[in-house]
């Protein structure tokens, strides 16, 4: 009896171990989480931008996380800076995460995302023009209709809930409150 007690043991260990190596060598991603789905899901218009602090094609300066202007950076009306997850359009999945402010006038039109120019042009099919900041080869196409999922909340001031136009003033109210996962549309 105990001969099998102890093979069960080391058939235990070595189990729980091999999920454990394995567990470890996953990588982590942007959309995953702690319950396996994200924190807020829904849909809305982006648009997209590029600030690279040149002060050219409407550039305001350093996103407002203080993070450089990267592929994945992401302005939202409403929601808490470094907050993350990802978007989809047409089946393409791309990471993002909340770096910046914006967009202002849009988001009371119902544009509630500004992804990065770079992204942008990848879920589309265009190409990132350095020279004009723009997204090339989407025929003049600045708003896309896009599927989200937050995954984790940023720490910072904003509302954790469907995202809201910028002039409701959520973007500097510090909520410290969680959203249950909706899907609005």
């Amino acid at each position: 009896m105990t001969a099998r007690l102890r093979s069960f043991a080391m058939l235990s260990a070595a189990a729980l171990s091999a999920l454990t190596i394995g567990a470890a060598a996953r990588p982590a991603h942007a959309d995953a989480d702690v319950h396996g789905r994200g924190v807020l899901a829904g849909s809305t218009t982006a648009s997209y931008f590029w600030d690279d602090s040149s002060g050219r094609a409407g550039d305001t300066g350093l996103p407002a996380a203080g993070k450089p202007m990267q592929k994945g950076l992401a302005a939202s009306p409403s929601w808490p800076l470094m907050t993350e997850g990802y978007v989809v359009y047409q089946g393409k999945k791309l990471p993002f995460f909340v770096g910046d402010r914006g967009p202002g006038d849009p988001s009371s039109r119902g544009v509630m995302l500004d992804l990065d120019a770079k992204t942008f042009a990848e879920l589309t099919g265009g190409r990132f023009n350095p020279d004009t900041l723009g997204v090339d080869g989407v025929q003049g196409e600045g708003h896309i209709k896009i599927q989200y999922v937050v995954t984790k909340w940023g720490d910072g001031v904003g509302r954790k809930a469907a995202p809201v136009a910028f002039d409701t003033g959520a973007w500097r109210q510090q909520d410290t409150g969680t959203a249950p996962l909706s899907v609005k549309k």
